[in-house]
C-alpha cells in the first residue's frame, strides 16, 4: 500500500468510495467521472502501477474479478454490451493499476477507441513492427 496513492486510501477503507464489491485481492468502486452510470473502476488492493507490473500470482484473481464485475455491470445497467480498459501512465489519471468497465448501448455517442485511427505507412513498417513485437513477447 502507498499512503499517498488515492487508490491504496479507497482500498484500505481511508478514503470513502461507492464500493461495489471487495475481496482479500481486489476492489471495484463507481468512478467519480463516470462514462455512462455504472461505470466501474476494479483495482488490486496491493499497489501496481500498471499491469506490466501486477505479479503472474495475481493476474487471475483481478481478470477473474473483471469478468464477474463486467457481467453485474451489463445485467444492473441492462446495458448491451461493456467495454474494459487499462491505462499504463498515460491518461492514467491515479498512477494505480485499475480496469475501466463501462456498460456500452449501441449509438451511446461513443466510437469505438478515444483516439483517432491511423495507418501503416506501408506493409514494410508493418512487418517490422510486428517482428519486433514477436521478439519480445518471447521474453517472460
Amino acid at each position: 500500500m502507498s499512503a499517498e496513492c488515492l487508490f491504496c486510501r479507497i482500498a484500505s477503507g481511508a478514503v470513502p468510495a461507492p464500493v461495489v464489491f471487495q475481496d482479500d485481492a481486489c476492489a471495484a468502486f463507481l468512478d467519480h467521472r463516470p462514462l455512462f452510470p455504472g461505470h466501474c473502476l476494479l483495482i488490486p488492493r496491493a499497489h501496481y502501477e500498471t499491469l506490466p507490473d501486477l505479479p503472474p500470482n495475481r493476474i487471475e484473481p483481478l481478470f477473474a474479478t473483471a469478468r464477474r464485475l463486467c457481467a453485474a455491470v451489463e445485467e444492473t445497467m441492462q446495458s448491451e454490451g461493456s467495454f474494459l480498459a487499462i491505462n499504463n501512465r498515460v491518461s492514467q489519471s491515479v498512477p494505480h493499476l485499475h480496469i475501466h468497465v463501462v456498460p456500452r448501448r449501441r449509438k451511446d455517442g461513443l466510437r469505438g477507441f478515444f483516439w483517432p485511427r491511423g495507418k501503416y505507412t506501408d506493409e514494410t513498417e508493418m512487418e517490422r513492427i510486428r517482428a519486433a513485437l514477436e521478439k519480445n513477447m518471447e521474453r517472460p
